[in-house]
């Protein structure tokens, strides 16, 4: 099944174009700022009409906290109200998109596969890559009728990240100068994971759309991975991983996330953390 859909596509189905689905699909607005302010308001001056503002803060994460790291995963109960409350439906499809980073909407992503809802895609490019019309006017959708079922997509807590750096690849998506140690802007330690490889999320895209799937398995393949690699994922706090996981999944390969991300493991100064261009 599509993980990510074109901004062409997407206006076909919004239009009922024939060959699209006979009910387009939801959609919703996950635009987001790592350490900015809600994006709220530039969701009500506008967006793609239909859509519904999603917050990552308090409805795509959990209270942060040290032990669980800056963006836990959301209460269950928590996330299931805002996705009823934007209208998300059980075996009706789902689109997502921020404001063209990708990042939050690939966490709405994977929150939604990791809860059992299986036909969600990202909107390629996002808002930036968006030619069709916009709306000011906030919706009010009927009730949706989604229950999550979390545990349909793997996870990773600190310990098994670690034991997956050892016997599998462990990816860390942040930026090359945060793995390496060089700078830490938000976290308390720098560094990363030791074992985990180097592969920031930027060389996932080009001109803000993703590579092509082909590209993808080439870069996946040069850091260790094919088909049969078991794979995981991390960032500083699980947002950009799942941009990650994305890709990985448009290549045809399966991850597993680590929720927690170096905003939990660097908490604990007993874990050990490894600086330089090497696995260490």
């Amino acid at each position: 099944m599509a993980v990510i859909v074109s901004p062409t596509q997407l206006a076909r189905e919004l239009t009922g174009s024939p060959g699209s689905p006979p009910t387009p699909p939801t959609l919703l607005d996950v635009r987001w700022e790592l350490t900015g302010p809600s994006r709220r308001p530039d969701y009500e001056a506008a967006h793609l009409p239909g859509a519904v503002y999603v917050d990552l803060e308090t409805e795509l994460a959990g209270p942060a906290d040290e032990a669980t790291g800056r963006h836990p995963l959301p209460d269950p109960e928590v996330f299931g109200a805002a996705m009823r409350r934007a209208g998300v439906r059980h075996g009706h499809p789902v689109v997502v998109y921020d404001g063209g980073l990708g990042w939050a909407a690939a966490r709405a992503w994977w929150l939604l596969r990791w809860a059992g809802h299986e036909d969600v895609r990202v909107l390629d490019g996002g808002l930036a890559a968006w030619e069709g019309p916009l709306s000011s006017e906030v919706p009010r959708p009927p009730e949706g009728d989604f229950t999550p079922r979390p545990g349909a997509l793997p996870v990773l807590d600190a310990d098994g990240a670690a034991a997956l750096a050892r016997t599998g690849v462990l990816l860390d998506a942040r930026a090359g100068e945060r793995y390496r140690g060089e700078v830490e802007p938000i976290d308390r330690v720098a560094g990363h994971i030791p074992g985990a490889v180097s592969a920031p999320t930027g060389e996932n895209t080009a001109g803000g759309a993703f590579r092509p799937a082909a590209e993808l398995a080439a870069r996946f393949a040069g850091l260790g991975i094919d088909a049969d690699t078991e794979v995981g994922v991390y960032c500083g706090s699980g947002v950009s991983a799942a941009h990650e996981i994305l890709a990985l999944a448009v290549a045809g390969i399966d991850a597993a996330l680590y929720p927690g991300s170096w905003s939990q493991w660097s908490a604990d100064p007993s874990r050990p953390v490894a600086t330089g261009p090497e696995p260490g």
